[in-house]
């Protein structure tokens, strides 16, 4: 059972995250839907019509970009102590 939570889990993470965040990937996966219903262009070729389905390919590829500002707050407020 844990190897199967283990799997789907690792369908829905960012590469780049560090924290392996599956509320993250949802967040930017969202947003990036939302562009693409806006008229943004995909990043992939594809057959999809759904926004939802090309997002999270495209995060899921890691060729979505985005900023934790939570994270950037903390190391502003890292700094700010050390100084």
């Amino acid at each position: 059972m844990p190897e199967t939570t283990i799997r789907h889990t690792a369908q829905s993470i960012i590469p780049d995250d560090p924290e392996a965040s599956a509320y993250r990937f949802i967040i930017v996966a969202a947003k990036r839907a939302r562009q693409l219903q806006g008229g943004a262009r995909s990043y992939l070729p594809t057959t999809s019509k759904k926004p939802t389905v090309v997002a999270m390919e495209e995060v899921r590829r890691g060729l979505v970009q985005y900023e934790d500002l939570t994270l950037l707050a903390a190391q502003a407020e890292l700094a700010a102590k050390k100084e």
